[in-house]
């Protein structure tokens, strides 16, 4: 996996209320993997992580705010979850937009968790075979998702995994898929 995703950006959709361990292990695979990641959110500074959403687990330095990029500065996407992260980021029309804009482009998303959300909110969920921690699924029956119980799931170019305890094979799945992923010139080296 060492260098299948050299010069690749990759953006990680995150705000307040993230799960830890679903930003922190994929960032690292993809990092592992030749990535650059970079913390897209809502504010401005750090947003608080949490674990099992009712433990603080410290802060992630944002890196740009969702407002300011543009999918064209990025090779695909990361939405991590934790209960209280995609609500806030349901709320926020920038991110909303980001999130519609990714999986429109064809280019690469991937979801954990409660990230999935995003997906209903972006009106992107219908007719994508997906899987999510239990309480979203019927959200995603409704937003018109086949909806499945298993470890991990790749439809089209949507990744989904239901929990942490997935991501080993969350993180295996998504550095293959984003190394598929043709990617994008840029000039000025925006991050």
């Amino acid at each position: 996996m060492a260098g299948d995703l050299n010069g690749r950006r990759i953006a990680i959709l995150a705000a307040d209320g993230v799960e830890r361990v679903e930003l922190e292990q994929p960032r690292q695979a993809l990092d592992d993997a030749g990535a650059r990641t970079v913390v897209v959110s809502i504010k401005s500074g750090e947003i608080q992580a949490r674990d099992h959403d009712l433990e603080d687990a410290g802060t992630f330095a944002v890196d740009r705010l969702v407002g300011d990029v543009s999918i064209d500065d990025y090779d695909a996407l990361l939405l991590p979850g934790g209960t209280v992260n995609p609500d806030k980021l349901r709320m926020e029309p920038a991110a909303v937009r980001f999130v519609r804009e990714f999986v429109q482009s064809g280019k690469p998303v991937a979801s954990i968790c409660h990230g999935p959300w995003n997906f209903v909110e972006a009106d992107v969920a219908r007719g994508r075979r997906l899987t999510s921690w239990p309480s979203v699924r019927t959200d995603l029956r409704n937003a018109g998702a086949e909806v499945v119980d298993e470890e991990v799931v790749t439809d089209g170019n949507i990744t989904t995994s239901r929990s942490p305890d997935d991501l080993p094979a969350f993180c295996e799945r998504i550095v293959r898929e984003f190394a598929g992923a043709p990617q994008a010139a840029r000039a000025g080296g925006r991050a």
